[in-house]
């Protein structure tokens, strides 16, 4: 990773106080060329094409459970989680003019399990493209970090992520807080170029807008935890 000491010392303080943090030029292009025909690979056996992304990509690519565990990705993570940290989920995002859409303002707040075990405080629950997710208590959310690795340039006419800085100190927030916050508080897009690497908390407020670019997006998103869940639950990938 192209980051002196320092620089990374000062890219945990801004996550930790915003929310997110960019980190530049994270992995090298050819492992990116490598890890972005894995990924085509898998989207071709899995006849998933013209889907504009792929969920479970720990069980389906292992090209992408070793690239989350590059020191230049997880070594950031551990800085903030600490060294007992896993990845337990990794998705696709990928806007092309063929797939291309509008994320309104959200909080990431729910997590994929097994199977569904009722444990106090967890819920509400719901099944997307089959796999169990429920929401947990915030307390499990705090001890999550999501690391998203663009295979592409991301630039402002891409439909980067944007972020309300500061707001992932704000708890679980509902609709009405939602908007608040987005009224008192100016958002900040996050444009970003191949083998740059965001780091976000799962409760900071986030959105993008559709891109007006024929140019692929395609983002790899990877969550990291270091705790386990309670009750018998177990993370679906983890």
């Amino acid at each position: 990773m192209n980051m002196s000491p320092s620089k990374f010392t000062a890219s945990v303080s801004d996550l930790e106080k915003c929310g997110y943090t960019m980190l530049s030029d994270v992995v090298q292009q050819s492992l990116l060329d490598e890890l972005t025909e894995a990924i085509e690979q898998t989207r071709t056996a899995l006849s998933s094409a013209t889907v504009p992304g792929i969920r479970q990509l720990l069980k389906h690519c292992p090209a992408v459970r070793s690239v989350s565990d590059l020191p230049a990705i997880k070594a950031p993570v551990q800085a903030v989680l600490g060294s007992n940290v896993r990845v337990v989920r990794a998705i696709l995002f990928d806007k092309t003019p063929a797939s291309n859409w509008y994320v309104t303002w959200h909080q990431d707040l729910s997590i994929p399990v097994e199977q569904r075990i009722d444990v106090p405080d967890f819920g509400p629950w719901s099944t997307k493209h089959g796999i169990v997710h429920v929401q947990p208590p915030a307390a499990i959310l705090e001890c999550m970090l999501s690391a998203r690795l663009h295979l592409d340039h991301c630039l402002l006419e891409n439909g980067p992520i944007k972020f309300v800085p500061g707001s992932h100190k704000a708890g679980i927030l509902n609709p009405a807080e939602i908007a608040s916050w987005k009224e008192r508080h100016e958002s900040v897009p996050c444009p970003a170029r191949r083998g740059d690497l965001i780091l976000m908390r799962p409760l900071i407020l986030h959105s993008s807008s559709k891109s007006d670019s024929p140019q692929q997006r395609r983002v790899l998103h990877l969550e990291y935890a270091n705790a386990d869940l309670p009750g018998g639950l177990q993370w679906a990938e983890g």
